[in-house]
């Protein structure tokens, strides 16, 4: 029979979201039906509406989000209704040669309007909707102590940061770390560089309010590149050298530009900010051959959820990871449409649905 439920679209490019009414199936092998409690506004979901990410709309936007399993299809054994777990849109099982090369995998059965239009799930979850259908695998399992508010947030942006740091730019302990970009995922860079032991950490941004929060997370340096050059002020606050790992939180050519050369010889570059499809990026060969290191994409921070999830939950239990610091605000599902609006204009790090 299936459920209907309100949810949020993005019927077509750049049209303000619709509140409606989907069917939701009900769930078939290999696949978990999700009430969701709460859901992140990320700049993905914004990305699709305004046709950055591809054009099959229309699509049920939200995918950083938190719920509990309320059914589950044939073969499932990993999860059960009642269990609390974080989406993810890399499902794996963890062992297999595809997985351990970043295979992703998505529910079967569509999502659809009620005159049986087919939605296109943003990243393959769709959690701006009262239930949602995703393959079991997009289904991590954590503590049900932690409010969904916080723990959804490792669902997509928080990981995306802290993984960026700790799994691709494997920075270690005594490291130089600068950090371009200081809006959710940038913040959780930083505070994935200080878990993993660095001890210089500078934020850059055009915003001072962005770089207060940065310090919030514990920036030890920070540096507005609209009044001074980055790749000077990092390079004079780490002795001249440039430093270890330098993370694009952005995805703009002229930020990655400023990434490369703000690292020493043999440093890191992440990249993790996602670009739009048209953005192209020039460098000079001889820079690239000369001074050696390394040129990382962060895809989802390289997380592997079933083991990465549990642990910073676990983190933040213990103190040492301050996800509620994230949260800016709690909505309801009708006011994603001016969250959207506050998210552009940078005025905060992260709203919350919560249904």
């Amino acid at each position: 029979m299936g459920s209907h439920v309100r949810a949020v679209i993005a019927r077509a490019k750049d049209a303000p979201v619709e509140i409606v009414t989907i069917n939701v199936p009900d769930p078939g092998p290999g696949e978990a039906l999700v009430a969701i409690q709460a859901c992140g506004v990320c700049h993905t979901d914004l990305h699709y509406r305004e046709g950055g990410i591809g054009d099959d709309f229309p699509y049920l936007l939200g995918h950083e989000a938190a719920g509990v399993v309320e059914a589950v299809g044939p073969d499932v054994t990993d999860v059960v209704p009642g269990d609390f777990v974080i989406l993810n849109w890399r499902a794996v099982c963890g062992q297999c040669r595809s997985c351990k090369r970043f295979a992703t995998y998505n529910a079967t059965q569509k999502m659809t309007l009620l005159d049986g239009t087919v939605l296109s799930p943003a990243l393959g979850i769709g959690a701006f909707a009262e239930k949602t259908l995703v393959a079991a695998g997009q289904c991590t399992k954590v503590d049900p102590a932690v409010p969904a508010t916080v723990a959804g947030l490792l669902g997509c942006g928080v990981m995306a940061g802290l993984g960026a740091a700790m799994n691709t730019g494997n920075v270690g302990r005594g490291d130089s770390v600068a950090v371009f970009g200081c809006g959710g995922v940038g913040d959780a860079a930083i505070a994935g560089a200080l878990l993993a032991g660095a001890t210089t950490v500078i934020a850059v941004d055009v915003d001072d309010r962005k770089l207060a929060w940065a310090k919030d997370f514990g920036a030890t340096h920070t540096v507005n590149s609209r009044n001074e050059d980055a790749v000077a002020a990092i390079r004079a606050l780490t002795g001249g050298f440039g430093v270890d790992v330098a993370i694009d939180a952005v995805g703009l050519p002229e930020v990655y530009k400023a990434a490369f050369y703000a690292r020493d010889h043999a440093g890191t570059v992440v990249l993790v900010g996602v670009p739009r499809p048209e953005m192209e990026l020039t460098l000079p060969m001889l820079e690239v051959f000369g001074r050696g290191g390394s040129l990382k994409s962060s895809w989802y921070g390289d997380c592997l959820p079933s083991r990465d999830f549990p642990a910073l939950i676990a983190l933040h239990q213990q103190g040492r990871l301050p996800l509620d610091k994230f949260v800016s605000e709690t909505i309801a599902l009708d006011d994603v449409e001016p969250a959207f609006a506050r998210m552009a204009n940078g005025e905060v790090l992260r709203s919350v649905v919560e249904l």
